[in-house]
């Protein structure tokens, strides 16, 4: 995969050049392994979103996943089960993407589970302005119809992120390799970042 070596400051440029060329709502997703810090690029994307004048709203998909009863139903290491249940794509979409898609009603739940705290969030519904753009950060959520207007993908060589998994989450190294041929993200996004070295990210061509 040919790339174009670049910086953390330059990369945030380029991806808010890409959100702001489109006109209305936008809904952008940084994927990537936890390992590739997904989001922190999605973080660093709000005040210069906002400094160019959309407003930037910030939606962890860790905030829809399922409950630990159906997460891990298979047990607390199955790396099927972490690939295709413990993300409530449903909610996802119904809560947050479709009524955020632009001319749809800007009225969406910014989390609906607490997966530290395994229970309802709580949040409240709020309103978003025309012109918002959704950061959506997560791993694995290529491939999987929801619709998202711009995607970047963050991706490392398998053994850099096996070296970066802490050990008590090696099992996901499988599920990231059944992701990475099902999906794949790489193919998909419409921006693949390499970040085997963060301070030194290289998008690819």
């Amino acid at each position: 995969m040919p790339v174009i070596p670049t910086t953390p400051d330059a990369l945030v440029d380029r991806i808010v050049d890409l959100v702001v060329a489109r006109p209305g709502r936008v809904r952008l997703v940084v994927d990537g392994a936890p390992a590739t810090e997904p989001d922190r690029l999605a973080d660093a994307l709000v005040d210069p979103l906002r400094a160019a004048g959309r407003a930037a709203l910030r939606v962890p998909a860790a905030g829809f996943w399922r409950p630990a009863s159906i997460r891990l139903e298979h047990g607390h290491q199955d790396a099927l089960a972490y690939l295709e249940d413990w993300l409530d794509e449903g909610a996802l979409a119904r809560e947050v993407l479709t009524p955020l898609a632009d001319g749809g009603t800007g009225r969406f739940l910014p989390s609906l589970w607490d997966p530290v705290r395994d229970r309802a969030t709580r949040a409240a519904y709020e309103q978003a302005p025309e012109a918002a753009v959704l950061v959506v950060d997560g791993s694995m959520l290529l491939g999987r119809g929801l619709p998202f207007d711009l995607a970047v993908h963050l991706t490392v060589r398998p053994a850099t992120l096996a070296r970066r998994t802490p050990p008590q989450d090696a099992w996901t190294l499988e599920a990231f390799e059944l992701y990475e041929a099902r999906a794949d993200p790489t193919g998909v996004a419409d921006l693949v970042v390499r970040v085997d070295d963060p301070r030194h990210p290289a998008v690819a061509i």
